[in-house]
């Protein structure tokens, strides 16, 4: 397993640069280790919403957790406001960075991480496949 670690700047959009990062390396398979930092503003998806609503920050990244690929992504993530007022839900485009953001990437040899509709649920769903296991 690879792990990396990395640090996205003011003004970065947090699923955009994980989205990037995944593809610019090749990734197969990945998970969220940790994450910390802060935020200008959140971008959440609630449960069973199909609206995303956008949390005006100044924000602390409390955590996030999810799985990556190359192939696509999907986050869940906790913010606290300046009240400590807690919110989360599904991690948007839009969830900006404020000061910094630090995050641990694992990656998952031999395993391929992809998502297709599943008509059940109407949503893109994972799909996990096992690579070539001489690799």
């Amino acid at each position: 397993m690879d792990t990396f670690c990395l640090r996205l700047s003011p003004g970065d959009d947090l699923r955009q640069s994980l989205q990037t990062f995944a593809v610019e390396q090749g990734l197969e398979a990945g998970i969220i280790l940790t994450a910390l930092g802060s935020l200008t503003q959140a971008s959440l998806r609630f449960a069973a919403s199909s609206t995303v609503s956008v949390i005006p920050g100044p924000l602390e990244l409390i955590s996030l957790s999810g799985t990556l690929s190359r192939h696509g992504l999907h986050l869940h993530g906790a913010v606290a406001d300046a009240q400590g007022r807690m919110h989360g839900g599904h991690i948007m485009v839009g969830c900006i960075v404020r000061t910094t953001a630090e995050v641990a990437i694992a990656s998952l040899p031999r395993l391929r991480l992809s998502r297709h509709h599943d008509p059940n649920t109407g949503y893109l769903e994972l799909v996990v496949e096992a690579t070539d296991l001489d690799l």
